[in-house]
Protein backbone atom coordinates (compact mmCIF):
# COMPACT_ATOMS: atom_id res chain seq x y z
CA UNK A 1 0.00 0.00 0.00
CA UNK A 2 2.71 2.26 0.84
CA UNK A 3 4.90 1.47 -2.40
CA UNK A 4 1.33 2.41 -4.37
CA UNK A 5 0.98 5.72 -2.68
CA UNK A 6 4.72 6.73 -3.39
CA UNK A 7 4.28 5.63 -6.98
CA UNK A 8 1.28 7.99 -7.18
CA UNK A 9 3.35 10.87 -5.44
CA UNK A 10 5.85 10.46 -7.78
CA UNK A 11 3.51 10.10 -11.14
CA UNK A 12 1.75 13.11 -9.37
CA UNK A 13 5.18 15.23 -9.21
CA UNK A 14 6.37 14.21 -13.05
CA UNK A 15 2.70 15.61 -14.22
CA UNK A 16 3.39 18.95 -12.29
CA UNK A 17 6.40 19.31 -13.74
CA UNK A 18 5.50 18.59 -17.39
CA UNK A 19 2.88 21.17 -16.82
CA UNK A 20 4.89 23.68 -15.44
CA UNK A 21 7.56 23.14 -18.42
CA UNK A 22 5.13 23.32 -21.18
CA UNK A 23 3.42 26.53 -19.68
CA UNK A 24 7.23 27.91 -19.83
CA UNK A 25 7.90 27.38 -23.14
CA UNK A 26 4.19 28.22 -24.26
CA UNK A 27 5.37 31.54 -25.53
CA UNK A 28 6.67 33.72 -28.51
CA UNK A 29 8.64 36.91 -28.59
CA UNK A 30 6.42 39.66 -29.82
CA UNK A 31 8.74 40.68 -32.67
CA UNK A 32 8.85 36.38 -33.80
CA UNK A 33 5.67 36.06 -33.58
CA UNK A 34 5.00 39.16 -36.00
CA UNK A 35 7.18 38.17 -38.80
CA UNK A 36 5.45 34.37 -38.64
CA UNK A 37 2.28 36.23 -38.88
CA UNK A 38 3.58 38.11 -41.99
CA UNK A 39 4.86 34.73 -43.66
CA UNK A 40 1.28 33.14 -43.05
CA UNK A 41 -0.19 36.06 -44.78
CA UNK A 42 2.11 38.84 -46.40
CA UNK A 43 1.01 42.86 -45.32
CA UNK A 44 2.43 43.28 -48.70
CA UNK A 45 -1.27 41.89 -49.56
CA UNK A 46 -3.44 44.26 -47.98
CA UNK A 47 -4.85 47.72 -50.00
CA UNK A 48 -2.93 50.88 -49.81
CA UNK A 49 -5.63 53.10 -48.16
CA UNK A 50 -5.13 50.37 -45.00
CA UNK A 51 -4.22 50.45 -41.72
CA UNK A 52 -2.47 46.92 -41.16
CA UNK A 53 0.35 45.51 -39.27
CA UNK A 54 0.97 46.74 -35.32
CA UNK A 55 -0.95 48.96 -34.14
CA UNK A 56 -0.27 49.33 -30.68
CA UNK A 57 2.94 48.06 -28.95
CA UNK A 58 3.85 47.45 -25.70
CA UNK A 59 7.27 48.66 -24.44
CA UNK A 60 9.94 45.99 -25.70
CA UNK A 61 10.79 43.09 -24.57
CA UNK A 62 6.97 41.57 -25.02
CA UNK A 63 6.53 37.91 -25.04
CA UNK A 64 2.88 36.50 -25.76
CA UNK A 65 1.89 33.87 -24.22
CA UNK A 66 -2.15 34.27 -25.16
CA UNK A 67 -3.05 35.30 -28.71
CA UNK A 68 -6.67 36.78 -28.84
CA UNK A 69 -8.79 36.48 -31.48
CA UNK A 70 -11.95 38.74 -32.64
CA UNK A 71 -12.93 40.29 -36.08
CA UNK A 72 -13.87 43.99 -34.40
CA UNK A 73 -12.23 45.48 -31.19
CA UNK A 74 -14.74 47.15 -29.67
CA UNK A 75 -14.75 47.90 -25.57
CA UNK A 76 -16.43 45.26 -24.45
CA UNK A 77 -14.34 42.98 -26.29
CA UNK A 78 -11.17 44.67 -24.87
CA UNK A 79 -12.87 43.80 -21.02
CA UNK A 80 -12.92 40.15 -22.71
CA UNK A 81 -9.48 39.97 -23.89
CA UNK A 82 -8.13 41.31 -20.08
CA UNK A 83 -10.00 39.08 -18.25
CA UNK A 84 -8.28 36.04 -20.52
CA UNK A 85 -5.01 37.75 -19.63
CA UNK A 86 -4.22 38.35 -23.60
CA UNK A 87 -0.85 39.31 -24.56
CA UNK A 88 -1.89 40.18 -28.19
CA UNK A 89 -5.33 41.14 -30.01
CA UNK A 90 -5.55 40.24 -33.64
CA UNK A 91 -8.36 42.40 -34.27
CA UNK A 92 -9.46 41.92 -37.76
CA UNK A 93 -10.51 45.24 -38.40
CA UNK A 94 -8.30 48.12 -37.39
CA UNK A 95 -9.38 49.69 -34.31
CA UNK A 96 -7.00 52.86 -35.28
CA UNK A 97 -7.78 53.57 -38.97
CA UNK A 98 -8.00 57.46 -38.86
CA UNK A 99 -4.92 59.43 -37.66
CA UNK A 100 -5.51 60.06 -33.70
CA UNK A 101 -4.35 63.68 -32.78
CA UNK A 102 -4.79 63.07 -28.90
CA UNK A 103 -5.10 60.36 -26.54
CA UNK A 104 -7.86 60.82 -23.81
CA UNK A 105 -10.72 59.42 -22.12
CA UNK A 106 -12.43 60.63 -24.19
CA UNK A 107 -13.92 58.32 -26.99
CA UNK A 108 -14.08 54.51 -27.50
CA UNK A 109 -11.05 54.22 -29.57
CA UNK A 110 -8.91 56.33 -27.43
CA UNK A 111 -9.59 54.37 -24.31
CA UNK A 112 -8.40 51.06 -26.42
CA UNK A 113 -5.46 52.71 -26.95
CA UNK A 114 -5.08 53.37 -22.91
CA UNK A 115 -6.66 50.00 -22.08
CA UNK A 116 -4.02 48.25 -24.30
CA UNK A 117 -1.11 50.15 -23.06
CA UNK A 118 -1.62 50.55 -19.38
CA UNK A 119 -2.20 46.29 -19.35
CA UNK A 120 0.36 45.85 -21.59
CA UNK A 121 -1.54 44.32 -24.66
CA UNK A 122 -0.23 44.62 -28.11
CA UNK A 123 -2.88 44.94 -31.20
CA UNK A 124 -2.80 44.09 -34.44
CA UNK A 125 -4.72 44.10 -37.70
CA UNK A 126 -4.15 41.90 -40.77
CA UNK A 127 -7.90 43.38 -42.33
CA UNK A 128 -7.32 43.33 -46.17
CA UNK A 129 -4.08 41.14 -46.10
CA UNK A 130 -6.22 38.49 -45.19
CA UNK A 131 -9.12 39.13 -47.25
CA UNK A 132 -6.76 38.58 -50.26
CA UNK A 133 -4.62 35.69 -48.64
CA UNK A 134 -5.04 33.05 -50.88
CA UNK A 135 -6.34 31.06 -47.33
CA UNK A 136 -7.89 33.96 -46.15
CA UNK A 137 -11.52 35.50 -45.92
CA UNK A 138 -12.41 35.90 -49.21
CA UNK A 139 -11.73 32.13 -49.71
CA UNK A 140 -13.49 30.90 -46.71
CA UNK A 141 -16.49 32.97 -47.48
CA UNK A 142 -16.14 30.57 -50.53
CA UNK A 143 -16.96 27.42 -48.99
CA UNK A 144 -20.28 28.54 -48.10
CA UNK A 145 -21.30 27.77 -52.08
CA UNK A 146 -20.26 24.20 -52.83
CA UNK A 147 -18.03 22.56 -55.08
CA UNK A 148 -16.51 25.37 -57.10
CA UNK A 149 -13.74 26.64 -58.51
CA UNK A 150 -12.40 30.67 -58.20
CA UNK A 151 -10.14 33.07 -58.61
CA UNK A 152 -9.29 36.72 -57.81
CA UNK A 153 -11.61 39.25 -59.28
CA UNK A 154 -8.97 41.63 -58.76
CA UNK A 155 -5.26 40.10 -58.72
CA UNK A 156 -2.46 41.19 -56.17
CA UNK A 157 1.00 41.81 -57.84
CA UNK A 158 3.76 40.08 -56.66
CA UNK A 159 5.95 42.31 -53.79
CA UNK A 160 8.76 42.31 -56.16
CA UNK A 161 9.55 42.55 -59.57
CA UNK A 162 11.06 39.56 -61.58
CA UNK A 163 13.86 41.01 -62.63
CA UNK A 164 16.10 43.31 -61.24
CA UNK A 165 14.77 46.91 -61.95
CA UNK A 166 11.90 48.92 -62.48
CA UNK A 167 12.18 49.39 -66.51
CA UNK A 168 14.11 47.94 -69.63
CA UNK A 169 16.21 49.43 -72.14
CA UNK A 170 16.58 48.30 -75.51
CA UNK A 171 19.01 49.62 -78.79
CA UNK A 172 21.02 48.00 -81.10
CA UNK A 173 24.36 48.23 -81.61
CA UNK A 174 25.86 48.28 -84.96
CA UNK A 175 29.63 48.63 -84.76
CA UNK A 176 31.38 46.34 -83.43
CA UNK A 177 34.58 48.88 -81.95
CA UNK A 178 31.59 50.97 -80.50
CA UNK A 179 30.34 47.89 -78.50
CA UNK A 180 32.72 48.07 -75.33
CA UNK A 181 32.89 51.32 -75.37
CA UNK A 182 29.23 51.39 -74.72
CA UNK A 183 28.65 48.31 -72.50
CA UNK A 184 31.46 49.80 -70.34
CA UNK A 185 29.77 53.09 -70.10
CA UNK A 186 26.71 51.81 -69.16
CA UNK A 187 27.58 49.46 -66.77
CA UNK A 188 29.81 52.29 -64.38
CA UNK A 189 25.73 53.19 -64.05
CA UNK A 190 24.39 52.18 -60.64
CA UNK A 191 21.35 49.79 -60.68
CA UNK A 192 21.75 48.73 -63.62
CA UNK A 193 22.35 45.47 -65.31
CA UNK A 194 23.03 44.87 -69.01
CA UNK A 195 22.88 41.73 -71.25
CA UNK A 196 23.50 41.01 -75.27
CA UNK A 197 22.62 38.99 -77.97
CA UNK A 198 22.63 39.12 -81.95
CA UNK A 199 20.68 40.65 -84.24
CA UNK A 200 19.78 41.13 -87.76
CA UNK A 201 18.02 44.08 -89.08
CA UNK A 202 18.33 45.58 -93.06
CA UNK A 203 20.50 42.76 -94.08
CA UNK A 204 22.56 43.99 -91.23
CA UNK A 205 24.34 42.02 -88.11
CA UNK A 206 23.55 44.31 -84.62
CA UNK A 207 24.41 43.40 -81.49
CA UNK A 208 21.36 43.78 -79.19
CA UNK A 209 21.99 45.52 -75.90
CA UNK A 210 19.45 44.64 -73.34
CA UNK A 211 19.49 46.67 -69.94
CA UNK A 212 17.51 46.44 -66.87
CA UNK A 213 17.42 49.71 -64.57
CA UNK A 214 16.04 50.96 -61.87
CA UNK A 215 13.73 54.36 -61.62
CA UNK A 216 16.74 56.25 -60.97
CA UNK A 217 19.16 54.59 -62.89
CA UNK A 218 16.86 55.18 -65.58
CA UNK A 219 17.41 58.99 -66.11
CA UNK A 220 20.97 58.39 -66.32
CA UNK A 221 20.91 55.67 -69.11
CA UNK A 222 18.49 57.92 -71.19
CA UNK A 223 21.04 61.12 -70.58
CA UNK A 224 24.04 59.03 -71.80
CA UNK A 225 22.36 57.57 -74.88
CA UNK A 226 20.74 60.66 -76.04
CA UNK A 227 24.40 61.77 -76.75
CA UNK A 228 24.73 59.56 -79.75
CA UNK A 229 21.64 60.28 -82.19
CA UNK A 230 21.96 56.73 -83.94
CA UNK A 231 21.36 54.66 -80.11
CA UNK A 232 18.52 57.36 -78.75
CA UNK A 233 16.50 57.48 -82.11
CA UNK A 234 16.38 53.47 -81.87
CA UNK A 235 15.61 52.79 -78.06
CA UNK A 236 13.16 51.27 -76.86
CA UNK A 237 11.98 51.85 -72.98
CA UNK A 238 9.96 49.73 -71.60
CA UNK A 239 7.97 49.81 -67.86
CA UNK A 240 8.19 46.60 -66.22
CA UNK A 241 4.88 45.21 -64.22
CA UNK A 242 5.10 42.61 -61.03
CA UNK A 243 3.62 39.94 -62.11
CA UNK A 244 0.35 39.24 -60.92
CA UNK A 245 -0.86 36.33 -58.36
CA UNK A 246 -3.25 33.61 -59.44
CA UNK A 247 -4.65 32.69 -55.87
CA UNK A 248 -4.03 36.09 -54.46
CA UNK A 249 -6.48 39.66 -54.85
CA UNK A 250 -9.52 40.58 -53.92
CA UNK A 251 -12.75 39.31 -53.93
CA UNK A 252 -13.39 35.76 -55.54
CA UNK A 253 -15.42 34.89 -58.84
CA UNK A 254 -16.33 31.17 -58.15
CA UNK A 255 -17.83 28.82 -61.18
CA UNK A 256 -20.13 25.86 -59.71
CA UNK A 257 -19.51 22.48 -60.73
CA UNK A 258 -22.66 22.30 -60.90
CA UNK A 259 -26.03 25.07 -61.22
CA UNK A 260 -28.17 25.41 -58.29
CA UNK A 261 -31.25 27.40 -57.80
CA UNK A 262 -31.29 30.58 -56.00
CA UNK A 263 -33.26 29.41 -53.38
CA UNK A 264 -30.71 26.95 -52.55
CA UNK A 265 -27.87 29.06 -52.97
CA UNK A 266 -29.73 31.36 -49.99
CA UNK A 267 -29.88 28.11 -47.85
CA UNK A 268 -26.27 27.46 -48.60
CA UNK A 269 -25.13 30.56 -47.36
CA UNK A 270 -27.23 31.01 -44.15
CA UNK A 271 -25.63 27.73 -43.15
CA UNK A 272 -22.47 28.76 -44.06
CA UNK A 273 -22.87 31.73 -41.84
CA UNK A 274 -25.20 30.40 -39.47
CA UNK A 275 -27.48 33.40 -39.64
CA UNK A 276 -31.58 32.86 -39.65
CA UNK A 277 -32.01 35.82 -42.17
CA UNK A 278 -30.46 37.35 -44.96
CA UNK A 279 -31.21 40.13 -47.40
CA UNK A 280 -32.37 39.49 -51.16
CA UNK A 281 -32.53 41.13 -53.96
CA UNK A 282 -33.47 39.63 -56.99
CA UNK A 283 -32.12 40.25 -60.17
CA UNK A 284 -34.50 41.47 -62.83
CA UNK A 285 -36.04 38.89 -64.49
CA UNK A 286 -35.02 36.23 -61.82
CA UNK A 287 -37.07 34.02 -59.37
CA UNK A 288 -36.28 31.73 -56.36
CA UNK A 289 -35.98 29.16 -58.91
CA UNK A 290 -33.37 30.76 -61.24
CA UNK A 291 -30.44 28.66 -61.29
CA UNK A 292 -26.71 30.08 -60.12
CA UNK A 293 -23.77 28.96 -61.91
CA UNK A 294 -21.41 32.35 -61.37
CA UNK A 295 -20.86 34.02 -57.85
CA UNK A 296 -19.27 36.79 -57.29
CA UNK A 297 -18.36 37.61 -53.84
CA UNK A 298 -16.42 39.90 -51.35
CA UNK A 299 -16.49 39.68 -47.44
CA UNK A 300 -17.38 43.35 -45.67
CA UNK A 301 -18.23 45.64 -48.24
CA UNK A 302 -18.17 44.64 -51.55
CA UNK A 303 -19.99 47.52 -54.02
CA UNK A 304 -15.99 48.70 -55.17
CA UNK A 305 -15.07 44.79 -55.70
CA UNK A 306 -17.92 43.34 -57.28
CA UNK A 307 -18.77 46.36 -59.42
CA UNK A 308 -18.83 45.25 -63.45
CA UNK A 309 -18.38 41.62 -62.55
CA UNK A 310 -20.42 39.54 -64.71
CA UNK A 311 -22.30 36.99 -62.67
CA UNK A 312 -25.19 35.31 -61.66
CA UNK A 313 -25.48 36.41 -57.88
CA UNK A 314 -23.04 38.83 -55.37
CA UNK A 315 -22.47 37.93 -52.49
CA UNK A 316 -21.41 40.30 -49.70
CA UNK A 317 -22.07 42.13 -46.23
CA UNK A 318 -23.41 45.49 -47.34
CA UNK A 319 -23.66 47.16 -50.97
CA UNK A 320 -25.20 50.89 -50.93
CA UNK A 321 -28.66 50.97 -52.45
CA UNK A 322 -27.94 52.44 -55.69
CA UNK A 323 -24.94 49.71 -56.35
CA UNK A 324 -27.87 47.10 -55.43
CA UNK A 325 -30.22 48.69 -57.79
CA UNK A 326 -27.73 48.96 -60.70
CA UNK A 327 -26.87 44.86 -60.43
CA UNK A 328 -30.19 43.82 -60.35
CA UNK A 329 -30.89 46.08 -63.30
CA UNK A 330 -28.26 44.05 -65.27
CA UNK A 331 -30.18 40.67 -64.12
CA UNK A 332 -27.35 40.23 -61.05
CA UNK A 333 -29.18 39.52 -57.53
CA UNK A 334 -27.55 40.23 -54.62
CA UNK A 335 -27.57 38.95 -51.13
CA UNK A 336 -26.42 40.72 -48.37
CA UNK A 337 -25.60 39.21 -44.76
CA UNK A 338 -24.58 42.66 -43.09
CA UNK A 339 -20.83 43.93 -43.15
CA UNK A 340 -18.68 41.95 -40.44
CA UNK A 341 -21.11 38.28 -40.70
CA UNK A 342 -19.94 37.44 -43.83
CA UNK A 343 -15.93 37.46 -41.94
CA UNK A 344 -15.98 36.46 -38.30
CA UNK A 345 -16.82 32.77 -38.93
CA UNK A 346 -13.31 32.40 -40.43
CA UNK A 347 -11.80 32.92 -37.18
CA UNK A 348 -12.38 29.65 -36.32
CA UNK A 349 -10.69 28.67 -38.97
CA UNK A 350 -7.53 30.74 -38.31
CA UNK A 351 -7.19 30.07 -35.10
CA UNK A 352 -6.78 26.20 -36.48
CA UNK A 353 -4.33 27.42 -39.30
CA UNK A 354 -2.38 29.97 -37.11
CA UNK A 355 -2.30 26.62 -34.12
CA UNK A 356 -0.20 24.45 -36.95
CA UNK A 357 1.51 27.71 -38.77
CA UNK A 358 2.69 28.67 -34.94
CA UNK A 359 3.81 25.21 -34.34
CA UNK A 360 1.14 25.11 -30.82
CA UNK A 361 3.62 27.30 -29.16
CA UNK A 362 1.46 30.02 -28.06
CA UNK A 363 -2.69 29.93 -26.64
CA UNK A 364 -4.84 31.02 -29.50
CA UNK A 365 -8.51 31.88 -28.26
CA UNK A 366 -11.53 33.41 -29.93
CA UNK A 367 -13.90 36.33 -28.54
CA UNK A 368 -16.86 35.08 -27.33
CA UNK A 369 -18.01 38.71 -27.02
CA UNK A 370 -17.68 39.57 -30.67
CA UNK A 371 -21.13 39.80 -32.53
CA UNK A 372 -22.40 41.95 -35.45
CA UNK A 373 -23.70 45.00 -33.91
CA UNK A 374 -26.79 44.74 -36.17
CA UNK A 375 -29.77 42.58 -35.61
CA UNK A 376 -32.80 41.74 -37.08
CA UNK A 377 -35.80 41.96 -34.38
Amino acid sequence: MLSSRVRLVATTARLVHSQIYSSSRSFMDLKALLCSLNDFASLSFAESWDNVGLLVEPSPPHTVNTLFLTNDLTEEVMEEALQKKADLILSYHPPIFRPMKRITWKTWKERLVIQALENRVGIYSPHTAYDAAPQGVNSWLAKGLGVCTSRPIHPSKAPDYPTEGTHRVEFSVTHTQDLDKVVSALKEIAGVSVTSFSARADDEEQTRLSLNCTQQALMQVVAFLSQNRQFYQKTEILSLEKPLLLYTGMGRLCTLDESVSLETMIERIKSHLKLSHVRLALGIGKTLESPVKVVALCAGSGSSVLQGTDADLYLTGEMSHHDVLDAASQGISVILCEHSNTERGFLSDLRDMLHAHLENKINIILSETDRDPLHVI
